[in-house]
């Protein structure tokens, strides 16, 4: 994200409570936004405290721990989109609950995951810094409004999306990519949700810490007719599989004789971002050309916008979400202004959009 795509008039800094009851994390997060232009941080040590403050002065973006003692996070976070619809951050750490926990806080309305500090702020490492800079950035961005907790046991399954439906011939090779940030798991989960068992071979971006991504994938394969996993090196893509890209490695896609698989790989951040829409777009570009439908969907920053221009000049469909639906409308604007997208559709129409601009692909070859 360049820092012009940050906001620049607003009147006055945005204000970002912590909520931690480490001391630890509290002085790391406080340090590291601090010196960030444009941002004032206070600090709560749990919920209860949190609430006291929130009165005085309230918050444009909340950063929030879930294991908490008197109150727990997930039931503040609760509490705040039901009252306030504050933009919410979750901080978490990276075992096994933390992460289940963290994604059920995505369920409720929370923007994002920021992973826990483990050392003091001189060990806080520079590329960490910069995301959680971003994500805050993006948080007061966001359009967010009040929602009710959620039932507890209404969720999609396969039985209720077109599990039986037939797409397009097995042998064609079309690919779907599809790059995702802020806001990004709820329209992921209504997009895979509404696609048939058989459709096209799908890779994503999603911006998320890793360990989460494996997670988030295992939640969406128990939803979706398709199989949905976090991808590996050398997994191929096809027909009725979506992979996601593991956090904070990037994914490419190269082409194997008359299919293809991804690569994934350490580097530095494209785009300010590892893994990087741009650099997954600008791959299939190079192995899928004209087979190809690339999805820009809700995020912050423009991390995808080069990349799509790229397919679209490849002779690929371009399909970005619509500003009425996005929670941030940054990295599909981003694409729109600079000319790259062919269709601006609300969240509801992309996969059945994409699903139609495939088959008459399919066909015409």
């Amino acid at each position: 994200m360049s820092r012009s795509s940050v906001p620049g008039n607003r009147r006055a800094p945005i204000h970002v409570l912590v909520v931690d009851d480490s001391a630890v994390v509290r002085q790391v997060m406080q340090a590291v936004l601090f010196q960030e232009k444009g941002i004032a941080v206070s600090v709560a040590a749990d919920p209860l405290i949190a609430m006291q403050k929130m009165k005085v002065k309230r918050p444009d973006v909340i950063l929030l721990d879930l294991e908490m003692p008197r109150m727990d996070g997930l039931t503040f976070l609760k509490k705040i989109m039901a009252e306030e619809a504050i933009p919410t951050l979750i901080c978490s750490g990276v075992a096994g609950r933390g992460t289940e926990m963290a994604l059920r806080a995505l369920d409720h309305g929370a923007l994002g995951i920021v992973t826990k500090p483990k050392l003091g702020v001189q060990n806080f490492l520079h590329e960490s810094a910069l995301v959680l800079i971003d994500m805050v950035w993006s948080a007061a961005a966001a359009r967010v409004s009040r929602r009710p907790p959620l039932p507890s046991a209404v969720r999609r399954t396969p039985s209720t999306v077109h599990a039986h439906a037939k797409f397009y011939p097995p042998d064609s090779q079309g690919i779907i990519a599809i790059g995702a940030s802020t806001g990004g798991t709820e329209a992921l989960t209504e997009i895979l949700t509404a696609l048939p068992v058989d459709a096209p071979g799908i890779v994503i971006v999603q911006h998320m810490p890793e360990h989460f991504t494996s997670a988030f994938a295992k939640r969406l394969n128990d939803l979706c007719a398709i199989e949905v996993k976090e991808g590996s090196d050398g997994d191929r893509v096809m027909p009725g599989r979506a992979l996601i890209a593991p956090g904070n490695r990037h994914v490419s896609v190269l082409r194997r004789g008359q299919g293809y698989h991804i690569e994934v790989t350490d580097g530095p951040l494209v785009s300010r971002h590892r893994p990087s829409v741009d650099l997954l777009f600008r791959s299939v570009a190079s192995a899928a050309g004209a087979n190809a439908i690339g999805i820009i969907l809700t995020g912050m920053g423009n991390d995808g916008a080069a990349g799509m221009l790229k397919m679209k000049k490849a002779g690929a469909s371009t399909i970005a979400q619509n500003e009425e639906s996005c929670v941030v409308f940054g990295m599909p604007k981003e694409a729109i202004l600079l000319g790259a997208v062919d269709y601006i559709l609300p969240l509801e129409r992309i996969a059945p959009s994409a699903l139609e601009l495939m088959l008459k692909s399919a066909l015409i070859k």
